[in-house]
């Protein structure tokens, strides 16, 4: 079987390569022209975003048509493909791989999964399809755990201005002007729906991210976790969330990534946040 997903699951390019997964481009569209989001460094990005404000580029997802060619050229070597996308509230990538998925129906054997999430909770249901397949899972069991990760991953940050989610339209401009005038920093997860919601609303970043860390603690207690850190270009404060992290929860693994660009234009450069999975969903997988 061949995996198929979006750069909005934030996989590393080793960790694509060593599993054999595809991730299908998202693109962003700047004044200039279209850039394919793998294809431009985070601090490229953060740059040209600082530079060209208070415009905003705008994202693009794939049409169905480069999904149907990504299909029919992975049929060449295997018909089952498993295509795993960010969620359906979020965006409509995985309308048209299903589209597209249509159109190679008689080449190959396309399966979609909708994660309802982005970032690092996408990645955890891209990362446990690939390693279960490649420990010779059936299909209908691998559903089955996704599943369970999908119900128990927990994708929660918070911003240091709201003034890109306005733009971008992700929020209602009433509210993020009164929460920009007020330099509010909301407290957002994704919620069982795969729509954003806000927990709670902090005046600091600081104040914001311990109620990350106790929104955490209150959904995982003592359960051993597997916690990906994540931010745009904010290095500084993912340490310090990693760390309030360390105190508060029984960490099981930990990292600290970057969010894809493609995620950053409806952002910014402040964000920080994290995914989190009980580890007893990942660790007989992760060995």
């Amino acid at each position: 079987m061949k995996i198929v997903t979006d750069c909005a699951a934030d996989m590393s390019a080793e960790e694509l390569e060593q599993l054999g997964v595809i991730a299908a481009p998202l693109f962003i569209q700047f004044p200039e022209g279209e850039v394919n989001a793998t294809e431009i460094s985070a601090d490229d990005f953060y740059n040209r975003l600082e530079a060209m404000r208070p415009v905003i580029p705008t994202t693009a997802q794939p049409s169905s048509g480069i999904f149907a060619e990504l299909y029919r050229k992975l049929a060449e070597t295997e018909k089952n493909i498993f295509s795993i996308h960010i969620s359906s509230g979020l965006s409509g990538t995985i309308n048209a791989a299903r589209d597209g998925g249509e159109q190679v129906k008689s080449e190959a054997s396309v399966s979609h999964w909708d994660t309802l999430t982005l970032s690092g909770g996408e990645r955890f249901q891209v990362l446990a399809a690939a390693l279960a397949d490649k420990a010779g899972w059936a299909m209908n069991a691998i559903q089955e755990r996704l599943t369970k990760i999908r119900e128990k991953t927990e994708v929660i940050y918070t911003l240091d201005t709201l003034e890109y989610l306005a733009r971008g339209g992700r929020i209602g401009r009433v509210k993020a002007l009164a929460g920009a005038l007020l330099n509010l920093k909301p407290v957002i997860r994704v919620d069982s729906d795969g729509k954003y919601s806000t927990v709670s609303t902090g005046r600091t970043l600081g104040k914001s991210m311990t109620a990350i860390a106790d929104h955490l603690v209150e959904k995982y207690g003592n359960t051993p976790v597997w916690v990906t850190v994540l931010h745009g270009r904010f290095a500084e404060k993912a340490d310090a969330l990693a760390n309030e992290f360390k105190q508060k929860l029984n960490i099981a693994k930990m990292e600290v990534q970057r969010i894809s660009p493609v995620l950053g234009v409806h952002t910014g450069p402040g964000i920080v946040g994290a995914a989190v999975v009980p580890m007893e969903l990942m660790g007989d997988l992760v060995k």
